[in-house]
C-alpha cells in the first residue's frame, strides 16, 4: 500500500510541476492609441506644466527633458 501510495505521491507532484511550466495566452484587449510626448492629452492639467514648457511644442519638450535629465546627472552638479 505504501508503494501506491508513494507512486501517487509522484505522480502529483510532476503533474504540478509540469502545470508550473505552461503559458497562457496573451492577448491585447484594448488598441492603445500613441501620441507623441510633447502633444497635451484630455487628461493633462496645467498644475502638472514645468515652466518653460509650451504644450504641442517638440523643441521646448525636448529641452524641458535635456534640463531634467541634466538635473539628475551627478557628475553634472
Amino acid at each position: 500500500m505504501s508503494g501506491r501510495l508513494a507512486g501517487t505521491a509522484l505522480s502529483l507532484a510532476a503533474l504540478l510541476a509540469l502545470s508550473a511550466c505552461s503559458e497562457r495566452e496573451q492577448k491585447m484587449e484594448h488598441k492603445a492609441t500613441d501620441s507623441p510626448p510633447w502633444t497635451v492629452s484630455e487628461a493633462a492639467t496645467p498644475g502638472f506644466a514645468a515652466s518653460g514648457w509650451k504644450a504641442g511644442d517638440k523643441t521646448a519638450w525636448e529641452a524641458q527633458m535635456r534640463k531634467r535629465n541634466q538635473s539628475q546627472n551627478d557628475y553634472a552638479r
